[in-house]
């Protein structure tokens, strides 16, 4: 009796596989949701707009937007984390992924319930301050800081990409810096516009339209590279600041579970996507920088990333307010 158990066990563990296996091979047969945590309009929905758009023609099927903005990201992360791993959820991903369970007193879901799949792209950040700021660059900046009572630098709210960029500024260089967070990138933006702080750091897409009609002034961009739509902004590490190394980036993770097969097939989706030479060029004129790749290397990426992040939230106690 006992060896008619396992056999019936054994039988059903093959039937599981067979199962999984065949599912894996036939999709996608429906329509895929990817579920972007933001409101539309941002850097995010964009790139995960153009990823499915490319996407959706290399698998053959429609991909649909869902947007669900709410809780700093958690909504719609917990949404996906909750979801069938069956290969028609994913999420369009961003550093909150990492950073809300950092800074946080709880999350409804586990960092492992998601994992990652493929890099979108990335918009990278801008330091801006006002067009009449005596600040040409970002040493006269971080020396100026520290004259007096310091500097102010806005944000989108705690542990949003402002955030971690003045915590790398204050924890990496010693810039004197007084935090003041607003709700959103928006209203941290206009802060600068009306002169009412001294600084920020937002999106290339956001700011680039304001660089060119000289309505803001550009004092680095924070990625590794020059931006491709404003090439005459040097970057951060270029102007002797090396660990000013962040970006507003989109990725897409799946809940886990999902079949390695249909990870496999969607990685090589968004990649295709991001290759496609109309979409690259599109993107890289708004200011946004397509990567793709293969799963493998936005693993790393991701591991990367929490790293560095996790490194600024233990430098600067940064917390849920």
């Amino acid at each position: 009796m006992h060896f008619a158990r396992l056999r019936r066990l054994a039988l059903g563990l093959l039937a599981a596989l067979a199962s999984a296996g065949a599912s894996a091979q036939s999709w996608p047969a429906r329509s895929i949701h990817f579920v972007v945590p933001f409101s539309a309009g941002g850097a995010n929905d964009l790139l995960g707009r153009a990823a499915a758009e490319g996407a959706a023609k290399a698998l053959g099927q429609t991909i649909i937007i869902d947007n669900r903005p709410g809780a700093g990201t958690v909504l719609g992360t917990d949404l996906v984390a909750k979801a069938a791993p069956d290969g028609y959820t994913f999420l369009v991903s961003s550093a909150g992924v990492l950073s809300n369970g950092m800074i946080r007193k709880s999350v409804p879901y586990k960092p492992d319930d998601l994992v990652p799949v493929a890099m979108i792209g990335l918009a990278p950040s801008v330091i801006v301050v006002p067009p009449s700021s005596p600040y040409s660059n970002l040493k006269e900046f971080v020396a100026a800081s520290n004259q007096g009572a310091g500097l102010h630098f806005s944000t989108a709210g705690t542990g949003s990409t402002p955030h971690f960029v003045e915590g790398l500024l204050a924890t990496k260089y010693g810039a004197k810096l007084d935090t003041v967070p607003y709700k959103s990138g928006a209203e941290s933006v206009a802060a600068v516009l009306g002169g009412q702080i001294d600084a920020t750091s937002e999106a290339s897409i956001v700011v680039i339209p304001y660089l060119k009609s000289g309505k803001l002034k550009a004092l680095a961009t924070t990625w590794t590279t020059r931006i491709s739509a404003y090439p005459q902004l040097a970057t951060a590490t270029e102007e002797g600041f090396p660990e000013i190394r962040i970006a507003h980036w989109a990725g897409v993770h799946a809940p886990r579970g999902t079949p390695a097969a249909i990870l496999d097939k969607m990685a090589a989706a968004v990649d295709a996507a991001m290759k496609d030479p109309a979409t690259a060029k599109r993107l890289r004129d708004m200011g946004i920088e397509p990567i793709g790749g293969s799963r493998a290397s936005f693993e790393k990426f991701i591991d990367e990333e929490r790293a560095r992040l996790g490194g600024v939230v233990k430098a600067t106690g940064m917390s849920e307010d």
